[in-house]
């Protein structure tokens, strides 16, 4: 357990960050009045997700590898927050959908199928808290992964 304690920290830390987003977004506005910008402004969380992973790695490098870290150990170090990110994202989404925004769904699907972008019964089975766990899961392990493998090209040690 120790030896993971850094990814532990910064997957935690991760997590809080993604609440703290999903309040954001609420109190912008955009679960609600401006649900039909909310695909766009969602994207900007991969500037804290990134900038996360970045200090993450940085931290791992300095100390637990004292200075000199490879791109592999940098990469798998990555891989593990973003599975214990992906472990928690249930949690989560239950949160977020419970607490800090119960009525997204009702909004978004009545968003979509009002544009014609769905029936009802399309948006109702793809806007519901079980489908976002499955989303978020499958995406914090694709999109983490991706970022390790290139934060970890910035931060490996020169040799």
């Amino acid at each position: 357990m120790k030896k993971f304690k850094i990814e532990i920290k910064w997957a935690l830390l991760f997590v809080l960050m993604m609440l703290a987003w999903m309040v954001l977004e609420k109190s912008l506005g955009y679960h609600d009045a401006k649900i039909a910008d909310h695909p766009v402004f969602t994207n900007f969380v991969a500037i804290p997700s990134i900038v996360i992973y970045v200090f993450a790695l940085l931290d791992k490098k300095k100390n637990y590898y004292y200075g000199l870290m490879s791109y592999k150990q940098g990469f798998i170090s990555g891989v593990i927050i973003s599975v214990i990110v992906a472990v928690l994202s249930p949690l989560t989404q239950y949160i977020t959908t419970e607490f800090i925004t119960p009525e997204y769904f009702l909004n978004v699907i009545e968003y979509a199928v009002s544009q014609g972008e769905m029936t009802q019964e399309e948006a109702e089975s793809y806007f519901n808290l079980k489908s976002y766990i499955v989303q978020s899961v499958i995406g914090a392990l694709l999109m983490g992964t991706v970022t390790s493998a290139i934060v970890a090209i910035f931060v490996k040690s020169k040799r």
